[in-house]
């Protein structure tokens, strides 16, 4: 058995690692790649393999930098089946169709202001694209050990990362060996999310590292949040969250209802302009089982917000001048509807800004919260006057600590772990730990390397 890593090293996205054997191709998570234009570049290059050569598709979770490119590996020649976790499964009929959408409107704006270098801007995939990519998925519980392709045994334990996210554990029946990938890894004490759940055997462990080299720090999300709602408000001005359509913006939404129930923050409307994140909120509801939140305080993020569904609404949410509260995706300022919220927000001191979760480099998220006194958007440079903060203790990422903490929770003594889904110095910092911690030999791989297991 072979495995080879298609993305997910040296950066935070793109996540794709390719399972073999002789006869048998398994590929664990298919992501887009986002971020600084030389990696967004990587999604229009033909797949490392023919996509027609893969048996089958196996997901840790929803995230785009994970399943974002399966509608393209099928409009590319993919014809088997893509497995996941039910939860993963109802918000992928969300996220992925919306992508599509996303990616098909910005392409119309590209070419009607005239801001893209090629004539006729294309998407990536359409929607339709995502809806025939939807076709190949089959949904499995936790813990139900499945044969995808012949000879891999494969089964999902809860990460924690998010709702439906997997540790994917694969054994390859002749070789008698286990590939665990952790895929995200959620928090020790997360908010809304229970821990990941230890690990109890892998001869291979593959394993991220997006915070590898630093903690969250020690601060009160909801009292700096608090703060920054309260005292934006307080001048007349709007706070505006860009979020994670799927984990961050239920997490905010429950935060900031919760501030307003206790007192803490002042009245005023709380607005979700993300059709993916509205979804994506029904389904945390159906889900309530598979998280912290009961049902009654799922009930309270669903009848307290103010759910943006249409253009129309959403043009007419940027004509606010009185304060709010919107959430609205993506969670990096990488498209969607949050950046004509930008433009309208931050060239205004009053308002402010908050990104609660990892930015990664090149994004307009990353470019923001590092200090740019102007950014890019839809072709033209935007003043940066509001108030911008970085909430990192709200990611849905474990930090380093906290992994640690997990595999120390864990049953397990590897031959070799792979680090991964790390900026290059997080991951090298990681591979240190791990090696000092445990005394396992770790390594950090190199894009389309390829090990024997």
């Amino acid at each position: 058995m072979k495995l080879r890593f298609l993305g997910g090293t040296g950066t935070v996205t793109g996540s794709r690692y390719l399972l073999s054997d002789e006869t048998h191709r398994l590929l664990v998570d298919c992501g887009m790649y986002q971020g600084v234009k030389n990696l967004r570049r990587r999604n229009w290059a033909p797949f490392p393999v023919k996509p027609s050569t893969i048996n089958a598709v196996v997901l840790t979770h929803t995230h785009i930098d994970h399943s974002g490119y399966l509608p393209a590996l099928v409009k590319n020649g993919f014809k088997g089946k893509i497995y996941c976790t039910k939860a993963t499964h109802e918000l992928c009929k969300v996220l992925l169709p919306d992508a599509g959408f996303l990616q098909e409107e910005d392409a119309r704006y590209a070419f009607k202001k005239k801001f893209s270098k090629h004539e006729k801007p294309e998407p990536l995939f359409t929607e339709k694209d995502a809806y025939e990519a939807l076709k190949h998925f089959e949904s499995l519980p936790y813990y139900e050990t499945f044969e995808p392709v012949k000879g891999f045994e494969v089964s999902f334990t809860p990460a924690g990362h998010i709702l439906g996210s997997a540790c994917v554990h694969v054994h390859h029946k002749v070789a008698d060996r286990t590939v665990v990938f952790s895929g995200d890894v959620g928090r020790q004490d997360d908010i809304i999310m229970r821990p990941p759940e230890p690990l109890q055997h892998a001869d291979i462990l593959v394993c991220e590292s997006t915070y590898g080299d630093r903690t969250h720090g020690e601060s009160d999300p909801e009292g700096d949040l608090e703060e920054i709602i309260t005292k934006t408000a307080g001048r007349g001005g709007i706070t505006l969250l860009p979020a994670f359509a799927v984990g961050r913006a239920q997490m905010l939404l429950y935060v900031i209802h919760k501030l307003m129930e206790e007192g803490r923050i002042p009245q005023m409307p709380v607005y979700l302009n993300s059709p993916m994140a509205i979804k994506a909120t029904e389904s945390f509801c159906r889900f309530h089982t598979e998280h912290k939140l009961s049902r009654e305080q799922c009930t309270m993020i669903d009848h307290k917000t103010l759910f943006v569904r249409t253009v129309d609404e959403s043009i007419e949410l940027d004509a606010k001048r009185y304060p709010c509260v919107i959430v609205s995706a993506s969670g990096m300022a990488s498209g969607g509807r949050v950046l004509h919220h930008l433009k309208t927000l931050l060239p205004n001191p009053r308002n402010s800004i908050v990104f609660a979760g990892f930015q990664a480099p090149g994004t307009r998220g990353d470019a923001l919260v590092n200090g740019a006194e102007s950014v890019k958007i839809h072709g033209e440079y935007w003043p940066v006057k509001a108030d911008v903060h970085s909430l990192d203790s709200m990611s849905a990422h474990g930090d380093y600590t906290e992994i640690l903490t997990w595999l120390e929770q864990s049953n397990l003594k590897p031959d070799k772990v792979y680090v991964t889904h790390g900026e290059s110095l997080a991951s090298d910092i990681m591979r240190k730990r791990i090696t000092e911690r445990f005394g396992w030999p770790a390594e950090v791989p190199e894009l389309f390397e390829e090990v024997e297991i």
